[in-house]
């Protein structure tokens, strides 16, 4: 039987009552201790080095646990997925609410952050499923700016509720929420399972896993101990074996974790790399300026934080805005749009806002978020589109996962780009450039650079989009053609590649 994009029938505004909570509410929790942490400190005596395991060990599994759920979700309905993990996730908030000692509160946030990954990639499988291809760049867009509010409002309900309830009353309020948004999933998400018959590749997902886990822990040990710690470059080193071994089993099993026919198609292959350099830019924006403006300037973190508000308030207000224009005008005259902003954006911090007034500042962070809402929207619309659909849920998996490792790997690099640069006394890279902060200049200068490449890769997103009833392709992906009068050579009789 041929596999469908619709599950059933849903209205996209109840669709997204579900989702849009979802998904602000996950990208809430993995910031929303960053302000409490030395409250948890006084507590329990510890360490900054213990303290860092309560975000650390949420965002690891978080990254990690985002391709398997795009993997299972080709395997298990919506419904049973989705509130299943939101359960996982609460029962973490109620391991943490009710914690002893650190180590509690450390295990609860890996079991929070296990159901918290599925969320952003069950999210846009749902879109994609569930709404007509003229909808799902609106759906997109929501879910987007449902993360950039949730990214900019974590560390003020962290701090807030932490001040004045105590720190416990976060995870106590994270578990409320969930445990509403339960019922609402079981009642809106289909129990249509698409079937897919594959063996699940599990040594493969181990491998993909553990790759991008001890990635994320080797650079964020380099960021605090130095890249010659051997915790830092011996995790980097396994990090590379168990990725060579991932690619070697992709190209040897019949049925691998990740198909690597995937990336034959130059569509899914751009929106990878541009998402993962849009959001390692953005992340590394979004900590450094802060950074900046306090340590350059002399504001205090509360002011310093306030910078920040106008990036946040340009990703909620354009990404709905950039899912209906992807609708109709596609994916690369808009992503080019957003990597140009963002690439002028860090050019300026780089030329003339690094060192200078805080307003200056905030201009740039206002750019990155512009740019950052369009390139979110269409290039994860463009990629849903790309994808065949029996393998829209691993696709997604591996798109969302290589947009967070961009978001852990940005701020932990640029870090040490910065750490090295501050105790030299050359002057900065950038001729432009005349204020008294050249190392974060030379920051921003790099982060240009990388927005470069990924304006060459955003050349081959397609120019629109089709959208005709049903219709979840992108055009300028001809191996995907539904109008095929039967499978292709090479193809599985469900019309999916083989591995």
């Amino acid at each position: 039987m041929e596999p469908t994009t619709r599950e059933g029938t849903v209205s996209t505004q109840v669709l997204l009552g579900v989702l849009v909570p979802a998904m602000l509410l996950m990208v809430i929790a993995s910031d929303m201790v960053n302000l409490v942490l030395p409250l948890m400190g006084e507590e329990f005596a510890a360490s900054e080095a213990q303290l860092a395991w309560v975000v650390t060990g949420f965002l690891l599994v978080f990254s990690i646990g985002i391709p398997f759920y795009g993997r299972i979700a080709d395997r298990v309905s919506l419904r049973r997925l989705f509130s299943a993990t939101l359960l996982v996730y609460s029962a973490g908030s109620l391991v943490c609410a009710l914690a002893p000692n650190l180590f509690v509160v450390v295990l609860g946030r890996i079991v929070m952050g296990a159901g918290a990954g599925a969320i952003p990639v069950l999210s846009v499988v749902a879109v994609t499923r569930l709404l007509p291809a003229e909808k799902r760049g609106t759906g997109v867009g929501f879910i987007s700016a449902a993360g950039g509010v949730g990214t900019a409002a974590g560390p003020v309900v962290g701090g807030g509720l932490g001040e004045l309830f105590g720190w416990p009353s976060l995870f106590w309020l994270t578990l409320v929420c969930a445990l509403v948004l339960v019922p609402a999933s079981l009642r809106v998400l289909p129990d249509h399972a698409p079937g897919s018959e594959e063996r699940f590749d599990i040594a493969g997902g181990v491998l993909l896993g553990l790759s991008a886990g001890l990635v994320l822990f080797g650079i964020t040990q380099g960021q605090a101990a130095g890249f010659d710690a051997p915790s830092a470059w011996g995790s980097l080193l396994f990090a590379t074996a168990a990725g060579l071994l991932f690619l070697w089993r992709s190209l040897s099993t019949a049925q691998p974790f990740v198909p690597p026919s995937l990336f034959g198609s130059p569509v899914y292959a751009a929106a990878v790399m541009v998402i993962f350099v849009a959001m390692f830019t953005n992340l590394a924006t979004l900590v450094f300026v802060p950074v900046l403006v306090v340590d350059v300037n002399g504001l205090s973190p509360g002011a310093g934080s306030l910078v920040m508000i106008p990036g946040g308030v340009a990703l909620a207000l354009v990404s709905p805005l950039a899912g209906r224009v992807a609708d109709r005008a596609g994916a690369r005259p808009l992503t080019i749009a957003g990597l140009a902003a963002i690439g002028a954006s860090t050019l300026f911090l780089s030329s003339v806002g690094a060192g200078a007034s805080a307003l200056l500042a905030a201009v740039g962070v206002l750019g990155v978020g512009v740019g950052i809402a369009l390139v979110l929207t269409t290039v994860t619309n463009a990629a849903a589109g790309s994808l065949p659909p029996a393998r829209v849920g691993v696709g997604l998996g591996i798109l969302q996962g290589s947009q967070f490792l961009g978001a852990g790997t940005g701020p932990a690099l640029m870090g040490a780009l910065l750490a090295a640069r501050r105790g030299g006394n050359e002057g900065a890279a950038n001729p432009l450039y005349g204020q008294e902060a050249p190392a974060y200049s030379d920051v921003f200068l790099v982060l240009t650079l990388l927005v470069a490449l990924a304006l060459v890769a955003a050349l081959w997103l397609p120019p629109r989009l089709r959208s005709g009833p049903g219709s979840t392709r992108s055009e300028g992906t001809p191996e995907h053609n539904e109008a095929s009068p039967g499978p292709e050579r090479g193809t599985e009789p469900d019309g999916t590649r083989q591995g």
